[in-house]
C-alpha cells in the first residue's frame, strides 16, 4: 500500500518538483521513497511496506531490460498464480512482491494484464523506448487515481497521482475551484460526477478503466463492468457459493508480513469478515452519546469469538478539532458524517501497532443491504392502484405544498430513475440553487448525472438498478474515497474482501428475491452468516455509522464554530450568507432539523479555507 505521483513533460527541474509532490503524500508511505526521471517523464513513489519488507520491494520498479518503469499503489491478491505463469515463461524475479508481477506481466501480456488481476490497484508503467505511459485502476475504484492535462512549452502534458494535493507542488498546476462541482455536491454530499473533481481540470480515472498516453494524447478504455444476471440458483446453492468465495477472498486478503486486524461495528458486514478472518485484534469507536455508540456490541462479539477488542469513545470536541485535517485528507469536500469516526478508527488501529485492517465495505451494494432498496409499506399499498391513477395522483402531489405522505406518493407513482440518487439527498436541486450564487448554478443536473448510469441497466428490476447506481456513484465516489483517504491519513492499509471480482461474480448471479425477502435486506448474506455469527448479529438491521451531528449543532460551542465559518468573507463568493445562517439558527433554536444541510455547507467551507485560504500557493 503506497502512493505515487508523476508527470510527463519537458520540465528541466524534475527532481526537485518530484520531491515536493512526493512529500505531500508522505502519509501514504512513510517507510521509503523513490524517484525516476528522464527527459520526458518523472515518477515518484511513497512506500508503506506490507509484502517483502526488504529493499527489494522498493519502487519505482524496472523491467528486466530496464526499459519500463512502474509505480503501483495497492495489492494484487492473485499475484502468486500470475507469478508462476511468468516464471514458466522464463521471467526471473528478484523479490517476493506483487509489484514485480505487474512489470513483468505488462511485458508479457500488454494491456491484457488488467484482465488477469484480482485486487485493489492503481498503477502506471512508463515505457522509456516508446515514450508511452500505461495506467490502470481496479475494478471497483478502491484505490484512487487522478490526472490533470496541461500545456507546457506548447505541448500537451499530463500529471498523475494517488491524491490531488500532490498536484499543488507542480508549477504548471493551476489551482481553481470547479464551478460545476458545488451544486451537485449539495445534493449528493460528495463529489458525484465520475469524471470531474472540485479542482478545475483534475479528473478521475474511472474504476475498471485503463489509459495509454503517448505524444500528448490520452486514450481511456473500459476493461470491466458489473453485469447483474440472475442465474435462478436456489438459496442453498447461493449460500454455498457465498461461503466459498468470501472464505477464499478473506484468505487472499490475509497475505501480509505485518500484523492484521479488523474493523468491527455492530453490523453483519464487518462481523462476518471478522468471523472469517479471526484476527488477533478488532477495533471499534463510538460517541459519548449512548445511542450513538455501537462499540459495546463489537466488544461483545469479540468476546464470543475470543478476540481482543480495542475501542475508543470520541467526543464532539475531538471531531470539530480535526475537521480541517479530515477535509484536507479527503482532497475534495465530503459530508458523509461517517467519515469522522472512520478517521479516528484508523488512528486507533495505527496507535496500536497494526498496519493492515480488513473491513466490510461493498456487502450492501453487492447483496442488497440498504434499507432504501426495499419498498416501504405505504408504497406497496399505493402500487396496487391502477398505473394511470397513481401517476395522476403523483403529478398533482408534486405541485402541492408538503403534506404527510407526499414523498411516499411521489416515489410510488414515479419510476426509480426519477426518485433514487443513492444514499443521501441533502438539498433538493431548487434548494441548492436558492442558497448558491448564480455563478454556481450552471452544472449538471441530478438527472444528467444519474441517467447515464441507469441507461446501463435498462430493463432490470428496481433493486438491481439501485444497486448498480450505488456501485457506480455512491460506493466509488463516497464510500471508497473515505475508506482510502481516512485510512491512509494514518498510514494504514484498509482491505475490503467483499470487493473482489470473484465475490462480485457470485453476487451478480443472485436474484432480487433472495436479496430482499420478507422485509429483510441482504437476506441471502444473513442466511450465509448463520453458521458464523450469533442470531442477534446476523439478524440486526443496518444502522450505518450514526454520528450525533444533529445534537452537536444545538450545542453552543459547535454552533459558534459553525457560525464563524458561515460568516467568513469568502462565504459571499459561493452562498447567500443570510440564508445559510438562517438554516443554522433554525436548527440551533429547535425549529427544524437542518443538521445534514448545515454539515454539508460547513464541510465545503472547511475544505475551501484549508486549500484556498490557508494554502499560500
Amino acid at each position: 500500500m503506497c502512493g505515487f505521483v508523476g508527470f510527463f513533460d519537458n520540465t528541466k527541474d524534475k527532481e526537485a518538483i518530484l520531491k515536493k509532490m512526493s512529500e505531500r503524500i508522505i502519509h501514504r508511505g512513510p517507510n521509503m521513497s523513490g524517484e525516476f526521471f528522464d527527459d520526458d517523464a518523472a515518477l515518484g513513489f511513497r512506500r508503506l511496506s506490507i509484502l517483502d519488507l526488504s529493499d527489494a520491494g522498493a519502487q519505482p520498479l524496472y523491467s528486466s531490460d530496464g526499459s519500463k518503469v512502474l509505480v503501483f499503489n495497492g495489492e494484487i491478491y492473485n499475484y502468486k498464480d500470475i507469478r508462476e505463469d511468468l516464471i514458466s515463461k522464463g521471467y526471473e524475479f528478484k523479490s517476493n512482491t506483487d509489484s514485480e508481477v505487474l512489470i513483468h506481466g505488462y511485458v508479457e501480456y500488454g494491456e491484457e494484464l488488467v484482465n488477469k488481476l484480482r485486487g485493489m490497484f492503481a498503477f502506471c508503467i512508463w515505457d522509456k523506448i516508446e515514450k508511452k505511459a500505461f495506467g490502470a485502476r481496479d475494478h471497483f475504484g478502491i484505490k484512487p487515481y487522478y490526472f490533470y492535462e496541461y500545456e507546457k512549452d506548447g505541448k500537451n502534458s499530463l500529471m498523475i497521482g494517488s491524491e490531488i494535493k500532490s498536484f499543488l507542488e507542480h508549477p504548471s498546476f493551476v489551482k481553481e475551484v470547479n464551478e460545476k462541482a458545488l451544486k451537485p455536491y449539495l445534493t449528493f454530499q460528495y463529489s458525484s460526477q465520475p469524471d470531474e473533481t472540485f479542482f478545475k481540470g483534475v479528473q478521475r480515472l474511472k474504476a475498471g478503466h485503463f489509459f495509454t498516453y503517448k505524444d500528448g494524447k490520452m486514450e481511456i478504455k473500459k476493461y470491466w463492468d458489473v453485469n447483474f444476471n440472475d442465474k435462478h440458483n436456489t438459496i442453498e446453492e447461493n449460500i454455498k457459493k457465498i461461503e466459498d468465495v468470501v472464505e477464499e477472498s478473506v484468505r487472499l486478503h490475509k497475505n501480509a508480513e505485518v500484523e492484521l486486524g479488523s474493523f468491527l461495528s455492530g453490523g453483519i458486514d464487518s462481523s462476518y469478515i471478522t468471523a472469517c478472518l479471526m484476527p488477533d485484534k478488532t477495533f471499534s469507536v463510538g460517541f459519548s452519546q449512548e445511542k450513538f455508540d455501537e462499540s459495546n456490541l463489537a466488544a461483545e462479539l469479540s468476546d464470543i469469538l475470543g478476540i481482543k477488542n480495542i475501542r475508543k469513545t470520541i467526543t464532539g470536541e475531538e471531531c470539530f478539532a480535526k475537521m480541517s485535517d479530515i477535509q484536507y485528507h479527503m482532497d475534495e469536500p465530503q459530508s458523509n458524517p461517517s467519515t469522522i469516526p472512520l478517521y479516528f478508527l484508523s488512528q486507533l488501529v495505527r496507535d496500536n501497532g497494526v498496519t493492515v485492517v480488513l473491513s466490510g465495505e461493498g456487502a450492501d451494494e453487492i447483496f442488497g443491504g440498504y434499507e432504501w432498496y426495499d419498498v416501504d409499506e405505504g408504497q406497496k399499498k399505493l402500487k396496487k392502484l391502477p398505473g394511470f391513477v397513481l401517476k395522476g395522483a403523483a403529478a398533482v402531489a408534486k405541485k402541492l405544498p408538503n403534506f404527510h405522505g407526499k414523498t411516499t406518493l411521489l416515489r410510488a407513482g414515479r419510476p426509480v430513475e426519477e426518485t433514487f440518487i443513492g444514499e443521501a439527498l441533502i438539498f433538493e436541486e431548487d434548494e441548492a440553487k436558492d442558497i448558491l450564487k448564480s455563478k454556481y448554478h450552471n452544472s449538471r443536473t441530478v438527472r444528467e448525472i444519474t441517467q447515464p448510469v441507469y441507461d446501463m441497466v435498462k430493463g432490470k428490476d428496481d433493486v438491481t438498478k439501485k444497486q448498480y447506481l450505488d456501485i457506480k456513484l455512491f460506493m466509488e465516489g463516497d464510500i471508497l474515497q473515505k475508506a482510502d483517504k481516512m485510512s491512509m491519513a494514518h498510514s494504514l492499509e484498509l482491505r475490503v474482501p467483499f470487493l473482489d471480482k470473484e465475490v462480485m461474480k457470485v453476487g451478480e448471479e443472485i436474484g432480487t428475491e433472495q436479496k430482499i425477502a420478507n422485509g429483510t435486506t441482504k437476506y441471502i448474506l444473513r442466511k450465509t452468516a448463520e453458521k458464523k455469527l450469533p442470531e442477534e448479529w446476523y439478524k440486526r438491521k443496518k444502522k450505518g455509522f450514526p454520528v450525533p451531528i444533529r445534537m452537536w449543532f444545538k450545542e453552543e460551542q459547535f454552533y459558534n464554530f459553525t457560525k464563524e465559518y458561515f460568516n467568513y468573507d469568502f462565504v459571499d463568493e459561493f452562498f447567500d450568507r443570510e440564508k445559510i445562517n438562517q438554516l443554522l439558527d433554525e436548527h440551533y433554536n429547535g425549529t427544524t432539523n437542518n443538521a445534514r444541510k448545515i454539515y454539508t455547507i460547513l464541510s465545503f467551507l472547511v475544505w475551501y479555507k484549508r486549500y484556498f485560504v490557508d494554502e499560500i500557493a
